[in-house]
C-alpha cells in the first residue's frame, strides 16, 4: 500500500524545523520553523541556495540510497552546524522519492558530548603525567618532564622555576615540540606579576590580571616572539612550595580560558608533588649517605704486623647496614696493642644499626681504657642502661700485637659466642672466654683469656648470621657451628682476606635467595713469617714458611 501525500498544513504546528525535498533537490514544503532558522528557504527554492552545504549532501547520499520498491524508509540522521547552533537532521524518504527532514537542536547534547570527551583526554593526560613524573626520583627529571609536558599540552612553551639555591634560580624552559633546556637564573620573581607569591605557595592570580606586554626579556625563550597570554601557578609540594609553573602562548593564539587555567592548576599539582618527592628523596639519600660514612664497618688492614680483614652481609638486599658491627683501632704507638671488638645488636634494620652507632662511638671513646676490656664492658653497659633503648648487645673484644713471629690475643666476651682459633695442622678451637650481654643487667661480668697465634693461625670473630642462615636443599636447616668449623679446618694457612671471602661465599650459597639475619666476621691472623715481594713490589705478595 503506498503513502498518499503528507498533509504539510499539519506540519505547521510541529515544534521543530520540518522541509520536505524532492530528488531534484528543490523545497517542496518548509514549517515555519524551518523558514525561521534558514531565512532563505521557501518552497519552490533550490536546496543547495538555502541550507547548509552538510544538509545539501546528506540529501543527495539519501536520494541516492532511497529504496527501488517506492516503499518509505528512515535513518541515516546526520548533524552539523548552523550559526552557532548544532542541530541533527533526521531523514525519511516517501514513495514518490520526496525526503522529509526533521531537524532537532542537539547543541546542548554537542556540548555535553564534547566536555566529556574533553574529560577523558585530561584525565588521560593528568594520569600519564602522574605516571611519567613519579616514575624517577630525580629532579632534574622531574622538571624536565613538567616543562615538557606542560610545553606539548597546555601551552606554546612552559617555565617551571624552582625554589632559590643560595643566589639562583634552577629554571628549566621548553618550547612546544622543543627539548628542555636547564638554566641558573639570578633575577627578581617580582618583574613576573604572580611569581614571586607561587614560589612561595600563594595561590595563583588569574591571567587576565596579567599584562603579556610586561613579561621581563628573561622569562620568554629565545625566538618565542610576541607573548600573547600568560599563566603563572604555583608547584605545591610536601608541606613546603616545589616551585612555579609559567605558560606562555604567543600572540594570535586564543587567550587561556577559565578551564584551562583551573586544568593547569591540577598539572601542576601532580607535578609539585613528584618535584617535592624528588627533592625530599635526594635531602635523605643525602642525609643516609653522610650517615653512612660512619655506620658502615671500615676496611680492614695488616696493622703493625698483624692480619685484621673483615666482612658485612645486612640482612636484606636492599639494606646497607644493620645491627651487627665491627671496628678495628691501630695502636697509638708502634708495637703496642691494636684493638678489635665484632658485636651483634637485638634487631636488624635502621633502628638497630642507631644503636650500633653508639656503641661504636662509646668504645672509640673508651680507647684510651682498652686495656682493660671489663672496665670498657661495664662503662658501655651503664651508657646503654641510661639510654631511651630497650635493645641490648651481645659482643667479643680482641687486642692484638705483633711478638716475633706470632701475634698475642686477649678475647673478651660479652654474651656472644666463642671466638675460632684455626691451628696451623686445620684443628679448629673455641675460645673459652665467657660474658654477660649487655645494656640489660646492672652488672655485665666477663672473662678475658689470652691465646697465641703461631705464623698462619688465625682467629675468626662472628656473628650469629653465619650458624642460623636457614638454608641447603630443603631450605629449612641451619648452617650449624659443626659446619662452619669444617669449613674453617680447610682455610688453614690461608690470608685473612680469603678467610672472609670463602665464608661469605659458603653462606651465600647456603641460604641463596632466602631472608636471613646480618652477618659480620673479623679474622685476625698471624702472617707467614717470610714475605715475597710481588710484582713492582707495590702488592700484598705472599707469605711462606
Amino acid at each position: 500500500m503506498s503513502v498518499v501525500a503528507p498533509a504539510y498544513e499539519a506540519l505547521a504546528w510541529v515544534s521543530y524545523p520540518v522541509l520536505v525535498v524532492d530528488a531534484a533537490g528543490v523545497v517542496c514544503h518548509a514549517n515555519p520553523k524551518a523558514t525561521a532558522l534558514f531565512p532563505a528557504l521557501h518552497r519552490g527554492a533550490a536546496l543547495n541556495e538555502s541550507v547548509p552545504a552538510w544538509l545539501v549532501d546528506a540529501h543527495a547520499r539519501r536520494t541516492a540510497a532511497a529504496p527501488s520498491n517506492g516503499a518509505p524508509s528512515e535513518g541515516g540522521s546526520v548533524s552539523g552546524p548552523v550559526g552557532e547552533r548544532s542541530f541533527e537532521a533526521h531523514p525519511t524518504v516517501q514513495d514518490d522519492g520526496k525526503v522529509m527532514w526533521w531537524l532537532v537542536d542537539d547543541t546542548d547534547h554537542q556540548l555535553a558530548r564534547q566536555a566529556l570527551r574533553e574529560e577523558r583526554e585530561r584525565t588521560a593526560f593528568l594520569t600519564e603525567a602522574s605516571n611519567t613524573l613519579l616514575s624517577s626520583l630525580n629532579l632534574e627529571r622531574c622538571m624536565d618532564v613538567t616543562a615538557q609536558l606542560a610545553a606539548e599540552h597546555l601551552a606554546d612553551a612552559a617555565v617551571v622555576i624552582a625554589p632559590r639555591t643560595a643566589r639562583l634560580l634552577p629554571v628549566v624552559i621548553c618550547l612546544r615540540g622543543g627539548r628542555p633546556q636547564r638554566f641558573q637564573w639570578d633575577v627578581d620573581p617580582a618583574e613576573v606579576p604572580g611569581l614571586a607569591e607561587a614560589l612561595q605557595g600563594f595561590p595563583p592570580v588569574p591571567s587576565r590580571w596579567i599584562d603579556p606586554a610586561t613579561a621581563p626579556e628573561w622569562l620568554v625563550p629565545e625566538g618565542f616572539g610576541p607573548v600573547g597570554s600568560i599563566v603563572v601557578t604555583p608547584l605545591p609540594g610536601h608541606g613546603v612550595p616545589a616551585g612555579a609553573l609559567v605558560l606562555l602562548r604567543r600572540t594570535g593564539e586564543a587567550a587561556f580560558t577559565e578551564g584551562e587555567e583551573v586544568f593547569a592548576r591540577l598539572f601542576a599539582a601532580r607535578s609539585g608533588a613528584a618535584m617535592s618527592a624528588a627533592r625530599l628523596y635526594a635531602e635523605q639519600s643525602s642525609l643516609t649517605q653522610t650517615l653512612m660514612r660512619d655506620l658502615l664497618p671500615p676496611s680492614l688492614r695488616q696493622i703493625s704486623g698483624v692480619d685484621f680483614a673483615g666482612g658485612y652481609r645486612a640482612s636484606a638486599d636492599h639494606e646497607r647496614i644493620g645491627g651487627d658491627f665491627y671496628d678495628v683501632h691501630p695502636a697509638s704507638v708502634e708495637g703496642e696493642e691494636s684493638f678489635a671488638v665484632l658485636g651483634d645488636v637485638c634487631g636488624k634494620g635502621m633502628e638497630a644499626a642507631v644503636l650500633t652507632g653508639k656503641i661504636r662511638n662509646t668504645l672509640q671513646a673508651l680507647l684510651p681504657m682498652a686495656g682493660d676490656h671489663q672496665r670498657m664492658i661495664d662503662l658501655l653497659n651503664g651508657a646503654l642502661l641510661n639510654s631511651h633503648h630497650t635493645r641490648f648487645a651481645t659482643l667479643v673484644m680482641a687486642s692484638a700485637v705483633r711478638e716475633a713471629g706470632s701475634v698475642r690475643l686477649r678475647l673478651t666476651s660479652a654474651g656472644h659466642q666463642p671466638a675460632l682459633i684455626v691451628r696451623q695442622d686445620g684443628t679448629v678451637e673455641e675460645s673459652r672466654a665467657r660474658g654477660t650481654l649487655v645494656g640489660t643487667f646492672p652488672n655485665a661480668p666477663a672473662t678475658t683469656l689470652h691465646e697465641t697465634l703461631a705464623p698462619g693461625e688465625f682467629c675468626m670473630l662472628y656473628t650469629d648470621g653465619f650458624t642460623e642462615a636457614k638454608g641447603g636443599p630443603l631450605g629449612d636447616e641451619f648452617f650449624g657451628e659443626a659446619r662452619l668449623k669444617a669449613a674453617l679446618s680447610q682455610c688453614a694457612g690461608m690470608p685473612a682476606e680469603a678467610v672472609v671471602e670463602h665464608v661469605q661465599m659458603l653462606a651465600s650459597q647456603w641460604v641463596g635467595r632466602r631472608p636471613h639475619d646480618d652477618m659480620a666476621v673479623i679474622v685476625i691472623a698471624a702472617p707467614r713469617s717470610h714475605h715475597l715481594s710481588a710484582v713492582n713490589g707495590h702488592t700484598r705478595g705472599r707469605f711462606t714458611a
